[in-house]
């Protein structure tokens, strides 16, 4: 049989199965009778979660200088790794033939535990390895600040259940999202990833989104939400991320904790499977100084016992291990703990609570703490439960392998991609629209300037031409501005100023002056833009969109609905000024929370 559609996606039960091979037994009785045959070593696989790129062709990769990762067979057979976060992928027909493969590694080992794949989100624009893809082969949508903007909570479950069922084809079966942190720091790289900064609206959206992916009860037909970053990703100092050194510190001057854990509560109630605590380090609070996850007042006195969160926790990428992101040196991101050694952060977080480790491939620290006496087994076994139940309940002992010659047919489907795309229209926000008269929509067919634009594209709309002397108008496709900093990995994540530089916003006045312009600014986080507002005929914000898209709303093809999940602040003074755990805290914003204008398009009425 050809490998690529390779048809054993059935597991048939053999003669005398032994009890947890039985699916007639309860999940328990299952857990417990794999748990007492499993050495402490098989224990210990289980405890790491590690990034995985799909070889060429679907075949398992080798050893990756560039990602300093062994080769996956070793990872599977000699460290007993079963849970893998995939990188990149292909065409989905081979996506699935290689996670058949991962899973035919896997049951070749002793007790033929299956993989876990989970996966950073890849359904819209966004590609940062750190934290989101591409949509590659799938549906594309906006990003979560896209499906806040239409704050629809139907709409989101109807993303995450074409997710879900996007993600199940291909053998995905962990979403390392929701991302329900609070962006009430403005210049915090990571705010395109979230709902916004209003907890209300948040927690109306994740509940959706977890019930979409998760569907009402876990199970075969689920993918499991690993929920992040507990107790809130939003307030980091300054906004600089806790990825890198600088960024390591959470504050809280308007002693706003709280605020960001209402959320949390949000996703305990929709039953999220997984929690991930973040990297920063809380200061100035009742909790120790050290970062998230190795902090045991937040994992085990405010996680597990105030909640009564039973699911798995696990830790953020590379906390105990200094690493290797595209050749370059990535310091251990053990803020607050840089002192330890990997094997006593690898026993601090344990203690603190921590089931699994994301980004680690080193059992053998966790069975040298057992065999030294540092933590006894019994510790061990309450993760090995909780990881091993999670596996039964997702189905994944009964039917580990998918139909990869049903992939592509499944996957990005017509109406799974005219969903992300009708979503891509109405999550576009129109900030202004004209000073006394309406510039939008366009109903004449006019000589365009649009640099940067597709021409194939803009060719359905208007005569494209080559200058802005030769145009009746311009459309002017815009990202919010950031501060470039070094290095591979950290180019990915715009941070710093939110306002532009002199020259690049003279460049965009100039042709707001030249000529009526409408101004479209992708807003991953929310902009200084108030001369922008002011000059250009007509502004839009879009939170991930094509070009198609873009110029379907302007041109009044399609309704957009949507309304900022945030402030837009009026200048870096007010941002400066604000404290970064409160909501809408800088003075004077230029533009509101929820302000969103409707279009008067043809054959409709105005609504608002």
């Amino acid at each position: 049989m050809n490998s690529l559609t390779d048809q054993r996606y059935q597991l048939e039960p053999t003669e005398g199965t032994v009890l947890y091979q039985d699916s007639g037994r309860s999940v328990a009785e299952r857990v417990e009778d794999l748990l007492r045959r499993m050495t402490l070593a098989e224990k210990a696989g289980l405890m790491f979660h590690q990034m995985v790129e799909i070889g060429a062709g679907g075949v398992l990769a080798d050893a990756s200088d560039e990602y300093n990762l062994p080769a996956m067979v070793e990872m599977i057979a000699e460290k007993g790794l079963s849970h893998f976060n995939v990188m990149g992928g292909d065409a989905p027909t081979t996506m699935a033939a290689w996670h058949n493969r991962v899973q035919d590694a896997a049951r070749a080992t002793r007790l033929g535990i299956p993989v876990t794949l989970s996966t950073d989100p890849r359904h819209a624009f966004t590609d940062n390895p750190g934290a989101s893809f591409t949509a590659g082969p799938f549906s594309q949508w906006p990003e979560s600040l896209g499906l806040a903007a239409i704050g629809d909570a139907e709409t989101v479950r109807h993303f995450a259940d074409i997710a879900r069922r996007e993600y199940l084809a291909v053998g995905i079966r962990v979403a390392l999202h929701p991302q329900v942190d609070l962006a009430t720091e403005p210049r915090w790289a990571r705010a395109n990833g979230t709902f916004g900064e209003d907890a209300d609206l948040t927690c109306r959206m994740l509940t959706a989104y977890i019930r979409g992916f998760q569907t009402d009860q876990l199970g075969a037909e689920s993918v499991a939400t690993m929920t992040k970053h507990f107790p809130g990703g939003g307030p980091q100092k300054d906004g600089e991320d806790p990825h890198f050194p600088y960024g390591r510190e959470q504050v809280y001057p308007g002693n706003n904790f709280d605020y960001h854990l209402r959320p949390f509560e949000a996703a305990f109630e929709a039953g999220t499977s997984q929690i991930m605590p973040y990297y920063g380090m809380p200061v100035g609070t009742q909790y120790e100084e050290v970062g998230f996850g190795f902090n045991k007042g937040i994992i085990t006195g405010l996680l597990r016992e105030k909640y009564g969160f039973d699911g798995i926790v696990c830790a953020d990428w590379n906390l105990l291990n200094d690493a290797v992101c595209w050749n370059e040196p990535q310091a251990a991101r053990a803020w607050g703990v840089e002192h330890l050694s990997p094997i006593e952060r690898t026993e601090k977080a344990i203690l603190a609570g921590v089931d699994q480790f994301g980004g680690e491939h080193c059992p053998e620290l966790v069975v040298q703490l057992v065999e030294s006496g540092r933590i006894p087994e019994s510790r061990i076994d309450e993760s090995v439960r909780r990881l091993l139940r999670e596996k039964f309940v997702l189905g994944l002992f009964d039917n580990r392998f998918v139909d990869a010659s049903a992939a592509d047919a499944a996957v990005a489907r017509p109406e799974f991609l005219e969903a992300g795309y009708d979503a891509q229209c109405r999550a576009i926000t129109v900030l202004t629209n004209g000073a006394e008269t309406p510039v939008l929509p366009i109903l004449v067919r006019p000589r365009l300037y649009a640099p940067g634009m597709d021409a194939g594209i803009v060719a359905a709309y208007a005569d494209r031409v080559d200058t802005p002397a030769e145009a009746d108008l311009a459309v002017l496709r815009i990202k919010a501005p950031y501060e470039e900093r070094p290095g591979m990995f950290e180019k990915f994540f715009h941070a710093g100023r939110l306002d532009y530089a002199s020259d690049e916003l003279g460049t965009i006045l100039a042709l707001c002056r030249q000529l009526p312009t409408v101004v479209d600014i992708y807003l991953d986080r929310p902009a200084v833009i108030p001369e922008i507002l002011r000059e250009a005929a007509a502004v839009v914000a879009d939170f991930g969109a094509s070009d198609k898209a873009v110029l379907d709303v302007v041109f009044g093809r399609r309704r957009s609905q949507g309304k900022l999940p945030f402030d837009l602040p009026s200048s870096m003074e007010a941002i400066s000024a604000s404290r970064s755990d409160v909501p809408f805290d800088t003075a004077a914003p230029a533009l509101h929370f929820g302000h969103g204008l409707t279009l008067d398009l043809p054959g409709t009425a105005d609504t608002e």
